[in-house]
């Protein structure tokens, strides 16, 4: 910054200009004050001389001696004019009348009353009117009465040249103008130290104030007086600190609310009075990145249904909500109105969406749930009742007859039994009071022992159970009951799943965490639209209820929630026509 822009500048510019225009006015009127001094005491000289000269004359009237006398004491630079009368004057001896012509003293209207009114007169005469004059070219005569015995007007002149005066005004001036001088450097170099002093804490206050404004809020300023600038810095290190204090506040308050709009599991989105999005968290984002995948060749920002709630609820300045399906999920929009600080005005609108999918699938697999167990239940209870009748009623006849009979009801009875327990098996395992039992198990003569359990089954079917194992003597932690619930129900599938001369095989492969197990067949299938809900209750893929090849829809459910409970997973690949692979890993 240039130097006369600061206020350093400008403090000390303005104080060497006011000493200076004061030393300029001081000079002038001592320069002044001296000149009119020294004429003012050649005047008194002159005067005395004048009166001096008078009584000298008056002593010695009848003698010659008094102008001897008089032209003994007088010295230069002084001149003298006896004048006896108008027409009878005598001149010092080292002075003429060139240097003051005679006329003049006559014809001049002031001192020609010397010898009229013979009154006491002082003036500073003009030498010559046809050169240019100058102040010491000029002469102070003083004109007194000759006193005589004849009664004539006679009159003594005595006068001297300004000239004199020249060299003492001329030193007295360099005397002045030296102290002006040095005055005007002091002056510049007090000055420029003053201003400089005075404004070292507003320049510290300027580096701190831009300190601050750098985000440095714990920069202080040095008070170096008590003086008002003092108070200033005191002042401005207190409104730092609160600012801090402030900024800290507003920081951890702004990091508490992100940190709750993220960690919030609805969406939430601000809009501006205009429809311009604020803010937005993380499942907003998401919400927003489906719109825009769903419907990338319109050019609005949010969907239509939400932007025309924004704008109603702007406009009547009161709640609304609204439902919308995007990308196979259902969502809820709740757009409430933010007001103003003083509560006058809206200033925009803040919205919630929240995911229902989960909430509408829980009611729609209750629903599911309540009809599938009615109608599992529904086939049994009606064999049960109609056999009993039958029995009852004596409808048959033979031993053999109602022995069959028994039997079928003895059987649907044990499928209702079997249909209960794995509702109350489902129920404490997702209820999370499933309970493991811990024990070390080596995988392959654990899969053998399971091999061996259903190699009746699968020859009484014409299907071919073995078993593939890629690694050896592997120990697995894992509760062993319920790993083979798993395993029972998965090759049970495959076993009624696959015709006759198909095969089921059981792989076990190593993998990084521990192991993978997969039961393999090459049966009928399960179709592409079914494979993402197997594994819900009563989900079957034939969608048949009945007692044939259809189990309960169950089964696959209860194996995932074992293996979620091993902390493991559980998958299905299949193809139609090509067979079914189910496999689940096992940490070790």
């Amino acid at each position: 910054m240039r130097l006369w822009r600061s206020v350093v500048g400008k403090l000390w510019l303005t104080i060497l200009a006011l000493v200076s225009f004061v030393l300029i006015i001081l000079t002038i009127l001592l320069l002044e004050f001296f000149e009119k001094y020294h004429i003012d005491q050649i005047e008194q000289g002159l005067e005395k001389q004048a009166s001096k000269i008078s009584s000298i004359m008056a002593s010695h009237e009848n003698d010659t001696q008094g102008e001897k006398i008089i032209f003994e004491i007088v010295e230069e630079p002084l001149g003298v004019i006896i004048a006896y009368n108008k027409n009878d004057y005598v001149y010092s001896p080292y002075t003429s009348n060139n240097e003051l012509p005679f006329n003049i003293l006559i014809e001049d209207n002031d001192l020609s009353k010397v010898f009229s009114q013979k009154e006491q007169v002082i003036k500073e005469l003009e030498v010559s009117a046809d050169e240019k004059i100058t102040r010491y070219n000029n002469l102070v005569v003083v004109g007194v009465p000759l006193h005589n015995s004849y009664d004539e007007n006679g009159a003594i002149f005595v006068y001297q040249s300004l000239s004199s005066l020249q060299s003492t005004t001329q030193q007295t001036t360099k005397i002045i103008l030296l102290a002006a001088g040095i005055a005007i450097v002091l002056t510049t170099f007090f000055a420029f130290f003053l201003s400089t002093r005075i404004t070292l804490p507003l320049r510290k206050m300027k580096e701190a104030a831009f300190e601050v404004s750098r985000g440095k809020f714990d920069t202080k300023v040095p008070f170096l007086s008590h003086d008002e600038i003092g108070e200033l810095a005191i002042a401005f290190n207190q409104m730092g600190k609160r600012l801090k204090i402030n900024m800290n506040v507003l920081s951890q308050e702004k990091e508490q609310l992100k940190s709750i709009l993220s960690s919030m599991a609805d969406g939430v989105m601000t809009f501006s009075q205009s429809g311009e999005i604020l803010i937005t968290n993380p499942p907003a984002d998401r919400f927003l990145q489906q719109w825009h995948y769903e419907n990338e060749e319109e050019g609005s920002p949010i969907p239509f249904k939400l932007a025309e709630l924004l704008q109603k609820a702007i406009e009547t300045e009161t709640e609304q909500t609204g439902e919308l399906e995007l990308q196979g999920r259902y969502y809820v929009m709740i757009i409430s109105p933010l007001y103003t600080q003083n509560q006058e005005s809206v200033r925009g609108a803040v919205t919630v969406i929240r995911d229902m999918t989960e909430e509408r699938r829980l009611d729609k697999l209750r629903i599911d749930f309540v009809s599938n167990v009615s109608h599992e239940l529904r086939t049994p209870i009606s064999m049960l009742q109609g056999y009993s009748e039958a029995i009852i009623d004596d409808v048959v006849e033979t031993d053999e007859e109602k022995k069959e009979l028994a039997q079928i009801i003895y059987d649907e009875s044990l499928r209702i039994g079997r249909l209960v327990n794995e509702l109350l098996d489902l129920a404490r395992m997702e209820a999370g009071h499933l309970s493991l039992n811990y024990e070390e198990v080596n995988m392959e003569q654990f899969l053998h022992r399971i091999i061996n359990k259903f190699g009746g089954i699968a020859k009484e079917n014409g299907v071919e159970l073995k078993g593939n194992f890629e690694v050896h003597d592997i120990v697995v932690k894992l509760d062993p009951d319920r790993i083979e619930q798993v395993l029972t129900n998965l090759i049970d599938n495959a076993i009624r799943y696959t015709p006759e001369n198909g095969h089921v095989i059981i792989t076990l492969t190593k993998t990084v965490n521990g192991v993978n197990i997969s039961v393999q067949d090459n049966g009928a299938g399960i179709p592409a639209e079914d494979l993402p809900f197997v594994f819900e209750r009563f989900y079957k893929a034939d969608k048949a209820r009945t007692r044939g090849r259809a189990g309960t829809g169950l089964g696959l459910a209860i194996a995932k929630n074992i293996i979620d409970a091993h902390n493991g997973q559980i998958s299905v690949q299949s193809k139609l026509g090509n067979g079914t692979t189910f496999s689940f890993n096992l940490p070790q």
